[in-house]
């Protein structure tokens, strides 16, 4: 197991327990099977454990795990092929979004998602998956292009937010953004959106609204991250981990405020410790979602779609 995090300490500590008397069993020729089993035992309980008793921190950081699958990753294991299709045909190809037709169980899919890198010169060529507005333009094209197909169209969401910088918002990243808002709203295809890592802000607005919206169990949704919720309320990021827990970002916490549909359970100890399991877990919610929207009348789902989202954040007094 590689450890990443703090909280995985113990569990560190246990698998050096067990290499150990596995050492001395290879060096003395002594039966300690018994000692094994016993420690093997302690660690699946500590495992188990540590892994159903995670905050809001503790999930932001299994989210930004470097090993955790990306877009491109679900749908090489997902897909039983996939076409990549480039460019918003105005500005350019932004590399931190991706989209193409995939076929999921024998019918096709229009599938978009963040992409990251797993290294830093693939970091930068995705830009950290931060979207540009030709990114989100590049987004809408293709979920036109579904709706003139008549094949719904899966979301896969994980971004830090989308890309803050100048020439960003002079090409106007708050309009391409609000403008998918207001399409996928009225699409008349069904919408699947997951988020498969991290949700911030317009980022993941800019491709998160659908019929369905379901989220990873170690996956997070919210307005701003926990670090820069910290400066502005703190004027520093140490108390990120107080702001997690305020931001109430969790996939429990958003299914409880029904601001999202479901939510994915991952394997024990997050996404990253067995990506094809995981892919296997997604494609299997995902078929069965599709089979329900697809027997909905679209006018329908679509008049269902804007009443889910026009009722968030309406409080009644009473």
């Amino acid at each position: 197991m590689k450890i990443s995090f703090d909280f995985e300490k113990p569990l560190a500590e246990l698998e050096q327990q067990i290499e150990k008397v596995k050492q001395m069993e290879e060096k003395n020729k002594l039966d300690m099977s018994a000692t094994i089993n016993e420690l093997q035992g302690k660690l699946d309980e500590a495992r188990t454990q540590i892994y159903s008793n995670l905050n809001g921190w503790q999930k932001v950081q299994i989210s930004r795990h470097p090993e955790r699958p990306y877009t491109l990753q679900y749908l090489e294991l997902m897909c039983d092929d996939f076409i990549e299709l480039h460019g918003d045909r105005t500005v350019g190809d932004d590399k931190a979004i991706i989209g193409g037709f995939g076929t999921l169980n024998g019918q096709t899919v229009m599938f978009i998602g963040h992409q990251k890198g797993r290294n830093t010169k693939e970091r930068q060529y995705r830009n950290f998956g931060m979207a540009n507005p030709e990114g989100y333009r590049k987004a809408l094209r293709l979920m036109k292009l579904a709706e003139k197909f008549n094949k719904p169209v899966v979301t896969l969401i994980d971004t830090p937010g989308a890309y803050p910088g100048l020439e960003a918002e002079e090409r106007g990243q708050g309009e391409a953004i609000a403008r998918n808002i207001l399409e996928m709203s009225v699409l008349k295809v069904p919408i699947i959106c997951v988020i498969i890592g991290e949700g911030a802000s317009g980022g993941a607005l800019g491709i998160g609204v659908g019929d369905r919206v379901l989220m990873l169990d170690n996956s997070w949704y919210s307005v701003i991250s926990p670090e820069n919720c910290s400066t502005i309320l703190f004027k520093t990021w140490e108390h990120k981990e107080r702001a997690a827990e305020m931001l109430k970002l969790t996939s429990t916490e958003m299914l409880k405020n029904k601001l999202i549909d479901g939510v994915i359970k991952e394997p024990l100890g997050g996404a990253h410790q067995d990506p094809v399991a995981m892919a296997a877990i997604v494609k299997k919610q995902l078929i069965k979602e599709l089979k329900t929207l697809k027997e909905r009348d679209i006018n329908e789902l679509v008049a269902e779609r804007i009443e889910k989202f026009c009722s968030m954040g309406v409080v009644i007094d009473g």
